[in-house]
């Protein structure tokens, strides 16, 4: 397998760069034990900022109709070859029901109508389109999903400065390792790697299996409260997360059960009927930079971070949507790589309208909360509800985005003097009949149980000779840097050693639940808000009272911890079920590939340990994991041998239609 770094130096090649390196700026690296590093990494002087010198194309606001992900349809006939169940833990437990193969693609995606957009924009997608398709799972009816990498090789791809040497996460997913797209488990051009999914919530591979309609024990309540609903899946290639997701490659997943049934008409009375269907809509947002003709333009130098100066709303730069008078919800994902958005709600010509926040992440709020704003880092998501029967024909609710941000280190806390409107939903028709509606109440919180904390850890983001660190260190996929013990509780504490960048850190996995924010308790009855770059709390969760926060951060509980300059947020966090390698990083994904990442491990209860740790030393030593270890597999119908046979089976699309 190639060394980590010369992976790099191939993807550097892959990109065209054609930069020459000057002398490295002053750094604090030159009187730091890390300043070896810098034989890493020296980032260039004087590369100009292409958002002042050469702005994206114009394109009409609101012109673009908005694109929306079809739901992916699982296979009628068996995989070939079939799936090997020694390759995953808990296979034969939760046997997978339904079986899907999906395909990475490279494409010409039409990003807007206009000139110089009409004519396409080489990207890459899952099944020929970006984002890839949504899947509807739901617990208690696990799937495997095939990914079948047919994208061109390099020196075929038109995408010249991302890599087609792909994995695929599962964000944030309870999932074991082999399947959680690790970034080291690649696959290049014509392999395929499978991914079970077990759909069982934290802490329920012991539950036995039964109709989960019936009355919960104490246990099962407990597990229950773990569910998660919107997810995302996206590239997580070692070294090359931004370009690769930058490319188009992500998607929705999301997660039902008895309650969030995906069935407004649900007859169970434990349904929760929230709007369905057609009414049901994820958004998923990239800023995107473009050159004169409409070339996707990325730069992977740019090691603050990367800002696009047109935001697409699912691949369309700022669309509209055409909607009913009636309830729907939308998903709001941040898909980065490094732009925060603060998000208002405004009726066009009108006033402000208060969100009406249903999930902070990707787990369901105990209650709905009203807020004025609403504050994504990157990979946040939040579920909202807007009621458009409260409006006329004809009239236009806009979504802006109202926050600074001028490099890719974060928003520099400011708003902006003119808000960036991203999104517009166009109101049609009369008001319609409308079944769907908002609980006043949806499910607890887990609780925390302290008793089952067998460590605490301290995790420092930082910035040391040209490379982002956690705790001094840089990414090494062959160290573990922390041990964990299986169906354990630990405390993290997340801390910003910097005062003018953002990170928002996230832990393969998991969800945490927060404990303190820069040394105040926050009590699970408090939303997160912020007062300039302040954090602040607002009660309004487990109350009758209905405040409007003024800017929503998220929950008590979730997967991404946005430190602002200088924040320290202490987390209580579970590790249950299964066993292997995971990842925390910060998502400021070219943080992330520059390289604010390490690798944690779950281990046999006892050996948990502090880190960090040599891995080939610690399995040689201890017990390995009892699963298999997969290794790519190769696609059979496909060959890489030639040019033809990618543009012959994968070939370039226009929207899911082939080209001439």
């Amino acid at each position: 397998m190639p060394k980590r770094r010369d992976i790099l130096g191939a993807g550097i090649t892959a990109l065209g760069a054609s930069v020459v390196f000057t002398t490295c700026k002053e750094s604090k690296a030159q009187s730091n034990p890390s300043e070896d590093m810098l034989k890493y990494l020296c980032v260039p002087d004087g590369i100009p900022d292409p958002l002042e010198v050469a702005p994206s194309p114009n394109a009409e606001r609101f012109k673009a109709k908005l694109f929306v992900p079809p739901i992916k349809v699982p296979m009628s006939e068996p995989l070939n070859p079939p799936a090997n169940p020694e390759a995953h833990q808990l296979y034969s437990e939760f046997e997978p029901r339904k079986f899907y193969e999906i395909l990475e693609t490279e494409i010409k995606w039409v990003y807007h109508p206009d000139p110089p957009y009409d004519q396409g924009s080489y990207s890459w997608g899952f099944d020929n389109i970006t984002p890839g398709p949504t899947y509807h799972a739901y617990y208690g009816e696990p799937v495997l999903v095939r990914r079948i990498n047919s994208l061109p090789p390099i020196g075929v791809s038109k995408v010249v400065w991302a890599l087609p040497s792909t994995t695929a996460h599962l964000h944030n997913g309870h999932t074991a390792s082999e399947s959680d797209g690790n970034p080291q488990d690649w696959i290049d051009p014509g392999e395929f790697w499978d991914h079970h999914y077990g759909n069982f919530p934290s802490g329920g591979a012991s539950l036995p299996r039964r109709n989960l309609t019936e009355k919960l024990t104490e246990e099962e309540e407990e597990v229950n409260r773990e569910k998660l609903t919107t997810l995302w899946y996206h590239d997580h290639r070692l070294d090359f997360t931004a370009a690769n997701v930058y490319a188009g490659l992500a998607g929705f997943y999301l997660l039902f059960d008895e309650e969030d049934s995906n069935n407004e008409n649900d007859p169970n009375p434990k349904a929760w009927r929230l709007p369905s269907g057609k009414y049901d809509v994820p958004l998923l947002f990239h800023d995107v930079q473009f050159d004169s003709n409409a070339g996707i333009v990325f730069n992977s130098f740019f090691t603050d971070g990367w800002l696009g100066d047109q935001v697409t709303v699912n691949r369309k730069i700022r669309p509209f949507h055409e909607v009913e008078r009636r309830k729907y919800r939308f998903r709001i994902l941040n898909g980065g790589p490094s732009r925060f958005y603060q998000f208002f709600l405004r009726k066009k010509g009108g006033d402000y309208i208060p969100f009406v926040v249903i999930t902070g992440d990707g787990n369901i709020l105990p209650q709905p909360v009203r807020a004025e704003s609403i504050y994504l880092s990157v990979a946040q998501r939040y579920d909202i509800i807007i009621d458009f029967s409260e409006f006329e024909d004809g009239d236009e609710i806009i979504l802006e985005n109202h926050l600074e941000q001028t490099n890719g280190k974060g928003p520099t806390g400011r708003m902006l003097q003119v808000p960036d409107g991203v999104l517009s939903f166009k109101v049609k028709g009369p008001v319609v009949e409308d079944p769907s509606r908002v609980p006043e109440r949806f499910r607890p919180l887990p609780k925390i149980d302290l008793s089952e904390v067998v460590r605490e850890r301290l995790w420092v983001f930082d910035y040391v000779g040209g490379l982002w660190t956690i705790n001094g260190k840089i990414m090494d996929p062959n160290r573990i840097d922390a041990g964990i013990d299986h169906n354990s509780a630990e405390i993290w504490t997340f801390r910003n050693g910097g005062n003018n960048w953002s990170h928002p850190v996230h832990c393969h996995f998991t969800e945490f639940l927060i404990l303190e924010v820069n040394g105040k308790p926050y009590n699970p009855s408090y939303i997160n808000s912020l007062d300039g770059i302040q954090h602040k709390f607002i009660k309004a969760l487990g109350t009758d009272d209905d405040p409007v926060v003024p800017v929503f951060m998220g929950g008590p509980r979730r997967d991404v911890a946005t430190l602002l300059p200088n924040d320290e947020i202490k987390v209580f966090i579970r590790f249950k079920d299964f066993f292997g390698k995971h990842v925390m990083h910060c998502h400021n994904v070219v943080h992330e590939d520059h390289a604010m990442m390490i690798r944690w491990d779950m281990v046999e209860p006892g050996l948990g340990f502090d880190g960090p740790v040599d891995a080939f030393d610690f399995y040689n030593e201890k017990r390995p994991p009892s699963h298999i270890e997969p290794r790519p597999g190769q696609a059979t119908y496909q060959s890489s041998d030639e040019q033809t046979n990618f543009e012959n089976e994968s070939g370039q699309f226009e929207n899911g239609t082939k080209l001439k």
